[in-house]
C-alpha cells in the first residue's frame, strides 16, 4: 500500500492580487494534512473519503438555469488529478491499473466545517503524489505542482494555485502565478509531458527562510467562507473600477516584495509593518469592490492581536475562516489567546510544516 500526505496552507499576504500573473504572495504550509492511500485492486477501482462523502453540492442560477458549482467539492479535484496524472503515465507508455484510493483529511473541523486551509489544493497534490509512486513516474516537485495546477484549473479557473505550491514545497514560500490564458492555449497544442517540460511565464516559487524571532499565530472565526465565490465577486467589480484595481495591484506588489525582503533580512519588524499595510490594502479593496473581506469577527481577531503587540490580518479571501498574526518570539501570547477565546475566536494549534525537497525548484 502507498500512503502520502500533503499539508494545508495559509496565505500570509498578497491575497486577490496573486490571482493576476506575476503579482506575488507569501504563503505558508501548516502541519495539518490530506492523506491519500493507494492499494492495487482487480477489475474495478474505488475512491473513498469519509470527510467529503456528505458534502453538499452547491448550485446557483445563470440565465434562469440551475448550475452546479463543483469548485468547493474536493472529489472533483481528486478526479481531475487522477485523469491528468494517468494521461501523463500513458504518454510514458505505462500500462494503467486498477486501484482503491482513499482520502482522509485533517483540514476541516471535527464536524466537517472548513478552516480555510486549502483542502482542494492539498487533495490534488496528495493524489498526484500517490499516483506518482503507484506508477513509478519519478516526478519532480515542480512537475507535481504543474500536474496538480492543471487539475485545479480544470475545476476552478479563477484561483492562483498558490495553495498547490505551498502543499508541494512546504515551509514559507514567495509565490507568483503563471499566465493562465497562455497555459489554456498551450493545453490545446501540447501533451502533458511537453507542458511539464516548458517554462510557464510568470510562475515563481521561492522558498523563504523563517526569521529566528518570528512566530505565527492563527485564529479561526468559526465562519467558513467560499474563496471561489469571493474571487468571482472581486473580478466582477474590477472591470468597473479598473483604475483603482490597478492601483491596488501595484501597491500590493510593493508591499509583498518588502515583506519578502523582511524574510531575507531576518527583519520581523519589517514583516509586521507589511502585514499591517496589506491589511489596509485589503480594506481599500473592499471599499472599491463592495466585497466584505474583513468580517466583524476577523476585525475583532486582528484588533485584539494588535492590542497584544501582534501584526494581524485576514488570511486568504477573507469573508470568514482564519486570521493570521505575526508576533516577535519575545512577546507573551497567553493574554492574546485568552482574549481570543473570550471573544469566541478559536486559536488553532498549527505550526509551519517543512518537508524535504525533491528535485529542482
Amino acid at each position: 500500500m502507498i500512503e502520502v500526505s500533503a499539508p494545508g496552507k495559509l496565505y500570509i499576504a498578497g491575497e486577490y492580487a496573486v490571482v493576476e500573473t506575476g503579482h506575488p504572495a507569501v504563503i505558508v504550509a501548516v502541519d495539518q494534512f490530506v492523506t491519500v492511500t493507494v492499494e492495487t485492486a482487480r477489475k474495478v477501482g474505488s475512491i473513498q473519503s469519509a470527510q467529503y462523502s456528505d458534502m453538499p453540492v452547491r448550485w446557483t442560477r445563470r440565465n434562469g438555469e440551475l448550475v452546479l458549482d463543483i469548485r468547493e467539492n474536493p472529489f472533483h479535484y481528486i478526479l481531475s488529478a487522477i485523469r491528468l496524472t494517468e494521461r501523463y503515465a500513458q504518454e510514458k507508455n505505462i500500462l494503467l491499473s486498477f486501484y482503491d484510493l482513499k482520502v482522509t483529511s485533517e483540514l476541516d473541523s471535527s464536524n466537517g466545517r472548513k478552516y480555510g486551509l486549502g483542502s482542494s489544493g492539498a487533495v490534488a497534490v496528495a493524489t498526484v503524489r500517490a499516483l506518482d509512486q503507484f506508477y513509478a513516474l519519478n516526478l519532480t516537485q515542480l512537475e507535481i505542482f504543474k500536474i496538480a495546477a492543471l487539475a485545479n484549473l480544470a475545476v476552478q479557473d479563477n484561483g492562483s494555485c498558490g495553495d498547490i505550491a505551498a502543499s508541494c514545497y512546504g515551509g514559507w514560500i514567495a509565490f507568483s502565478t503563471f499566465d493562465h490564458q497562455w497555459l489554456k492555449k498551450q493545453q490545446s497544442i501540447h501533451t502533458i509531458s511537453e507542458l511539464l517540460a516548458i517554462d510557464w511565464p510568470g510562475l515563481s516559487i521561492e522558498p523563504l527562510q523563517t526569521p529566528e524571532d518570528l512566530r505565527l499565530l492563527i485564529g479561526w472565526t468559526g465562519s467558513p467562507a467560499s474563496t471561489s465565490d469571493l474571487v468571482d465577486q472581486v473580478h466582477r467589480s474590477r472591470e468597473e473600477k479598473r483604475t483603482a484595481y490597478q492601483k491596488f495591484l501595484e501597491e500590493s506588489t510593493i508591499c509583498v516584495n518588502e515583506m519578502i525582503k523582511g524574510f531575507k533580512e531576518n527583519n520581523v519588524a519589517l514583516i509586521q509593518q507589511m502585514i499591517r499595510k496589506n491589511r489596509q490594502l485589503l480594506r481599500e479593496l473592499s471599499t472599491i469592490t463592495g466585497v466584505l473581506i474583513e468580517t466583524p469577527a476577523l476585525n475583532k481577531l486582528c484588533n485584539l492581536a494588535e492590542k497584544y503587540e501582534g501584526a494581524a490580518k485576514s488570511s486568504g479571501a477573507g469573508g470568514g475562516d482564519c486570521g493570521i498574526v505575526i508576533v516577535d518570539q519575545k512577546s507573551g501570547i497567553l493574554p492574546l489567546m485568552s482574549a481570543w477565546e473570550y471573544a469566541e475566536i478559536t486559536p488553532l494549534p498549527l505550526h509551519v510544516y517543512h518537508q524535504q525537497r525533491k528535485g529542482p525548484l
